[in-house]
C-alpha cells in the first residue's frame, strides 16, 4: 500500500526523489469483562466477532492489573524502555515495569538527532536540539507478578522515526500492553532526508512478530510474558497502510490506521478504527471515509475537526527552547533536503487543534479499541460510542459493529 498524498505534495517530493515515488511500496468483536469488586481485571472470558467472514473465539486470559476507568487516564505500570536490533532494524520496546521498579531512576530522553544522518546531526547544536522526554525509564525489570500481555507494534510514517508518537505508545504500556515501533529502513528520517526510499513495511513487520514468537538474545526478557494471541496494530500515515494488511496474521485482532486508509479483511482481524482529521492536507479525509467504507466490520471511523496530517504524532509538539518546531530547526541549521519537509509539516499552524489536546484525543480513543477487544473491557464500547458527547473536536463518529 503507498501512502496517499495530496496531488501538488506528492508531484513535489517525487520530483526530488528524481520521478520515484518517495514513499515505495509499503505505505471491533465484542468485547467482554470479568467483573470484580472494582471492574474488569483480565479475568477469562470469550467473544465471537467477524473479520473477513470468519468467525473464532478469543479468551482474554492472565492476571493484569486493573485500569481506570478513563481510558484516557494513564495505568498502573510505571513504563519500561529497551532499544534492541531485530533483524538489524533498530527496534524500542515500551513494556510495563516491576511496580516501585522506577524510584531514583532517570527518565528517559530521545534526542532527535540520533534520527538523522551523522553528518545533518552534527549541524544542529545543543542549545537549538528539542528533547523528546518520556514518562519511562531505561532497562527497568518488566513486571512479571503480571501478563502475560498483549502486545501493540506501531508504524510511523514517512520521514519520522520510532518515537514519533511516544505520548501514546507510553500511555499504552502503562495499561498494560507490551508495544514496540521501529525505525523503518527507507522510510525513517534518516534514509527519507538522503531521499532512500521504498520500505518494506510487511517484511520488517512480519520478522519483528516472528522474534517475538522466540523472544531470545535482547528479547529474552519478554520470553513467557507476551499474549502472542492479542495483538494489535497502529500506524500513522504510510504506517497506516503497513498494517491494512496483517488481518491475516493469527492473533492480529485489532487494527488503526491513522491519516492513512482502510484495512483489508482478514482471519483474525475483529476491530478496526479508521482515525482522520479533516483538515489533512496530505492525506485528505476524504481517503479515510474511503478506507472506512472498504474496510471489514466491526468498524469505526473517528474524525477530527480542525486538525490536520500530524495531529496523531507528536511531531507538532517538539519544539526547542525558542518555540523552533523540528522543520524550523532543520532549514536553520542547513540540514539537507530539510525544506522538502515542510510539504509534510501539516496541522502544527498557530489556532488548529492542539497537541496536548491531540494527544488526550488519541490516547483516549486507542486504548479504548484495544482494550476493548486485548483485554475484554466491555466498558470500552460504550465510551466509543459517546466520543462526540466526550469531545467536541469529534465531529464524526460512524460505526459500523455487526
Amino acid at each position: 500500500t503507498t501512502e496517499a498524498l495530496a496531488p501538488a505534495t506528492y508531484s513535489a517530493l517525487a520530483g526530488a526523489a528524481g520521478g520515484r515515488s518517495p514513499l515505495g511500496a509499503a505505505a471491533l468483536a465484542w468485547g467482554c469483562g470479568s467483573e470484580g469488586p472494582a471492574g474488569p481485571t483480565g479475568g477469562r472470558c470469550a467473544a465471537g466477532g467477524s473479520g473477513g467472514g470468519t468467525s473464532t473465539t478469543t479468551a482474554c486470559e492472565g492476571e493484569l492489573l486493573e485500569l481506570p476507568e478513563d481510558p484516557g487516564a494513564r495505568g498502573p505500570s510505571p513504563v519500561g524502555a529497551r532499544t534492541v536490533a531485530i533483524g538489524g532494524i533498530t527496534t524500542e520496546i515500551w513494556y510495563p515495569a516491576a511496580p516501585g521498579s522506577e524510584t531514583g531512576a532517570a527518565a528517559v530522553d530521545y534526542d532527535i538527532r540520533q534520527f538523522l544522518p551523522p553528518a545533518e546531526a552534527a549541524k544542529i547544536s545543543d542549545a537549538k536540539n528539542p528533547l523528546q522526554t518520556c514518562n519511562c525509564y531505561r532497562d527497568l525489570p518488566l513486571d512479571g507478578d503480571h501478563g502475560p500481555y498483549p502486545v501493540i507494534v506501531f508504524i510511523h510514517g514517512t520521514g519520522a522515526f520510532r518515537s514519533q508518537s511516544l505520548s501514546q505508545m507510553e500511555h499504552w504500556a502503562s495499561r498494560g500492553f507490551v508495544v514496540l515501533s521501529q525505525d523503518h529502513p527507507r522510510l525513517y528520517l534518516a534514509d527519507a532526508l538522503q531521499l532512500m526510499m521504498g520500505p518494506d513495511l510487511v517484511g520488517d513487520t512480519t520478522a519483528l512478530l516472528d522474534a517475538l514468537a522466540s523472544p531470545s538474545g535482547d528479547l529474552a526478557f519478554l520470553d513467557g510474558h507476551l499474549d502472542l494471541a492479542r495483538i494489535g496494530m497502529a500506524g500513522h500515515s504510510a504506517g497506516g497502510g503497513g498494517i491494512a494488511t496483517f488481518g491475516d496474521r493469527p492473533g492480529v485482532e485489532v487494527l488503526i490506521p491513522m491519516a492513512s486508509r482502510g484495512v483489508a479483511e482478514g482471519a483474525a482481524l475483529r476491530s478496526t478504527v479508521v482515525m482522520g482529521a479533516r483538515d489533512d492536507g496530505v492525506v485528505p479525509y476524504s481517503s479515510q471515509v474511503s478506507g472506512y467504507d472498504s474496510s471489514p466490520k466491526k468498524k469505526r471511523l473517528v474524525g477530527l475537526s480542525n486538525a490536520g496530517h500530524l495531529a496523531f504524532s507528536d511531531l507538532c509538539g517538539l519544539l526547542n527552547s525558542d518555540g523552533e518546531d523540528l522543520v524550523e530547526i532543520a532549514i536553520a541549521a542547513g540540514v539537507t533536503n530539510a525544506n522538502l519537509f515542510s510539504l509534510l509539516w501539516d496541522g502544527c499552524d498557530d489556532g488548529q487543534l492542539a497537541p496536548s489536546r491531540a494527544i488526550e484525543i488519541v490516547n483516549y480513543v486507542t486504548a479504548a479499541a484495544f482494550e476493548e477487544q486485548l483485554r475484554c473491557d466491555d466498558r470500552r464500547t460504550a465510551q466509543l460510542a459517546a466520543l462526540p458527547a466526550t469531545f467536541t473536536e469529534v465531529f464524526e463518529l460512524r460505526e459500523e459493529l455487526e
